[in-house]
Parts: C-alpha cells; structure tokens; sequence
C-alpha cells in the first residue's frame, strides 16, 4: 500500500472514531438537541469516510473498515466520567477533543500528501472546521454556563 493509501486509511480511522464517539453519544444524551447536533456531526462524518474511501478504492486498495484504540479509550473514558454527573458537557468536552485531533490529523496530512489526495483533504478540510468549530463553541458554551 502506498504511503498516501496508508495516509488516507489512518484519517478513515480517526474520523471513523468521531462518527462512533458522536452515534454512541447520541444514545446517552438525554437533550433532544444535542441528539439532534450528534447526528449531524456523525453525518458529516460519515461523509467525509465516504470520500476518503472512494480514493483509497480507486487506487485499487481496501478503505480501512475500523477505528482506533485510542478513538474506543476516549468513549470509555467519557461513560466513566459521565457516570459521575455532567453527562452531557463530558461528552461534548471529550468530542471536542476528538474534533481537534481529528482536524490536526488532516492539516499535518495536507502538509505531505501528493497533489491528489491534498486536493481531495483540501475539499474536506473546511467540512472538518466546521464541525470542530460547532462543538469547541458550544464546549466553552457549556463552560461558561457551568460556572454561573
């Protein structure tokens, strides 16, 4: 496998584990508008896999079909705190985590990536952005209200 295959395959990886952290978060929340913005976010993520796997298919490759075990520890991690109390702003401090690591595998990816898969990571980016942007906004949302 080529090193931008097993480049494109790791980023499958890591956004695989924000599409898992935000489905399986989706099931414990109880705010129906948090449900609401967890499918989103699993959508979009589900969009960007899609992508990123259409690419390592083309190059006659298999897309990398799990996540990461540091993706699984960050959900385990988050159930355990949750059960202490907060459940819903420990898990939307912990995606946001899992937002910025996704974002800051794609931005060092772009920075070696051949010219085709840094086209395709550049049409990707600004989806990413956007994402950590909508929950690292509200994380400090929750913050703020937390300390009142």
């Amino acid at each position: 496998m080529s090193q931008n295959m097993t480049q494109l395959n790791e980023l499958i990886e890591i956004t695989r584990d924000g599409q898992h952290f935000y489905q399986h978060a989706l099931d414990v929340v109880q705010d129906v508008e948090l449900q609401h913005l967890f499918r989103d976010m699993a959508q979009a993520k589900t969009h960007v896999i899609q992508a990123l796997s259409v690419k390592v298919a083309a190059h006659q490759e298999r897309p990398a079909s799990g996540g990461t075990t540091a993706g699984k520890l960050r959900e385990v991690y988050a159930d355990a705190k949750a059960r202490l109390g907060h459940a819903d702003a420990v898990y939307i401090d912990q995606l946001d985590q899992t937002e910025e690591r996704i974002l800051a595998a794609f931005e060092d990816a772009v920075k070696t990536a051949e010219p085709d898969v840094r086209a395709l990571l550049a049409i990707e980016l600004p989806k990413l952005r956007a994402c950590h942007e909508r929950i690292h906004s509200l994380n400090h949302g929750s913050a703020n209200r937390e300390k009142r």
